[in-house]
């Protein structure tokens, strides 16, 4: 594949100080400021093991003002010291005396984790400005001096438009780093992946996002059928006319947003891609915690639906199972529950067993290909949720959009520096 933005292989960073920014956004134990998981710290551990001979200065966020887990990057610091087996150093500053001076005191092979970026009003003030304005914020002034290079690892925020995400962009050679790449180089290939047949199986309750997906992908031709589940199977099981119940409509019309509009657009696109957009036939309602299964003509139901059926389970396994290539994102059912994990789990598995190219990823996904032990049985888990379910909509990502203006601005004929 052609590449149009620069890469860890373009120069040698030997000796030289870089802007690492990661996604290290972690789950926090608000009580006592302890990270829950590590796994986006260890996605960037390649990267940051590889950058052993350079300066690396890691910028990041954790959460987002007025939340519980909106907190330092010290124990972030902490983690990435004990899986590297050497001290790292946290700045409680982000471009300030102290950043400064940590960053000017730095040897080769020295780490320094920065304060989180979003206690900075710029970082949420200027998002989405113009380049050029974020490039004169105050982090890029003061931090891109001490540089000589900006390494965007930071794939999960990649649909985010932020000064310490893109505004580096306009005045460093502006990398991708080995997390960035790889998604990069990953869902390429599986969306130009010209082996058919290709399916996406679509579930969670992000409907909105999941429908853009959808209809970028049918209108694409970039797959052949789309399997609906969990909300989104929900959503399309409304607008193809089949009553849920009010305990299910009421708990769809309180999670989707705009669920009007969307239960049209889903009208429009069963009418014109009606073969191709697969609902479930039958699903299993909570009875008081207990599976009661329902087939789809036996609705409405007073309780709520939390899982696919049987059937259904059977019938997508086969879809999945002839696949030359999979697209996953969104569970089947209330998974973290063992009673409606079954969906979720079975759905999955015949993902991992599949002899296709396997694509899976968003937040609840990961979180559930993990519970079933199955990561290491698919070909690529995507570390993003939002920039995954974008990309795949065929929406313009601002991470990726800044890298390829940094590779046309700081180019040199193609030759190594």
């Amino acid at each position: 594949m052609a590449r149009d933005f620069f890469t860890m292989d373009d120069f040698d960073l030997s000796g030289r100080t870089v802007l690492l920014r990661v996604d290290i956004n972690s789950p926090v134990d608000p009580a006592t400021g302890q990270l829950l998981n590590d796994a986006r710290i260890r996605e960037h551990m390649t990267t940051i093991r590889e950058l052993r001979h350079s300066k690396t200065v890691v910028l990041a966020h954790q959460s987002r003002p007025g939340r519980d887990d909106f907190t330092t990057l010290e124990a972030h610091a902490e983690r990435i010291g004990a899986l590297l087996g050497r001290p790292v150093r946290y700045v409680s500053s982000l471009f300030g005396r102290p950043a400064i001076e940590a960053v000017e005191a730095m040897h080769p092979g020295d780490v320094v984790v920065l304060e989180n970026t979003r206690f900075y009003a710029e970082e949420e003030s200027l998002a989405d400005a113009k380049l050029d304005k974020m490039a004169k914020t105050h982090i890029v002034r003061r931090l891109a001096p001490l540089a000589e290079y900006f390494i965007l690892d930071a794939f999960a925020a990649a649909h985010r438009a932020q000064p310490s995400l893109v505004g580096f962009c306009e005045v460093l050679p502006s990398l991708a780093g080995r997390v960035m790449e790889r998604e990069l180089t990953m869902l390429t290939q599986a969306v130009q992946e010209p082996a058919r047949p290709k399916v996406a199986h679509l579930g969670g309750v992000k409907a909105d996002d999941s429908i853009a997906v959808t209809r970028h992908m049918l209108e694409k031709d970039i797959v052949d059928t789309v399997l609906t589940s969990g909300g989104v199977g929900n959503l399309f099981l409304d607008a193809s006319g089949i009553d849920l119940g009010e305990p299910t409509t009421d708990f769809m019309r309180r999670e989707v947003e705009d669920y009007d509009r969307l239960r049209g657009e889903c009208k429009e696109l069963l009418r014109k891609y009606s073969r191709r957009i697969l609902v479930p036939t039958d699903v299993v309602l909570n009875d008081n915690g207990e599976r009661r299964p329902a087939t789809v003509s036996g609705l409405p139901a007073k309780f709520l639906v939390y899982d696919i059926g049987l059937d259904t389970i059977a019938h997508y396994v086969d879809v999945i199972g002839r696949a030359k290539t999979i697209f996953f994102n969104g569970p089947a059912g209330v998974f973290e529950l063992e009673p409606f994990s079954v969906g979720t789990r079975e759905l999955l598995t015949a993902v991992a067993d599949a002899d296709g190219l396997s694509v899976v990823g968003g937040g609840h996904t990961v979180a559930a290909v993990e519970q079933f032990g199955l990561q290491d049985r698919i070909d690529h888990v995507s570390t993003g949720g939002g920039a995954l379910i974008n990309f795949l909509a065929g929406r313009e990502l601002p991470l990726v959009t800044a890298l390829r203006y940094s590779y046309k601005k700081f180019a040199k004929g193609g030759v190594k520096a």
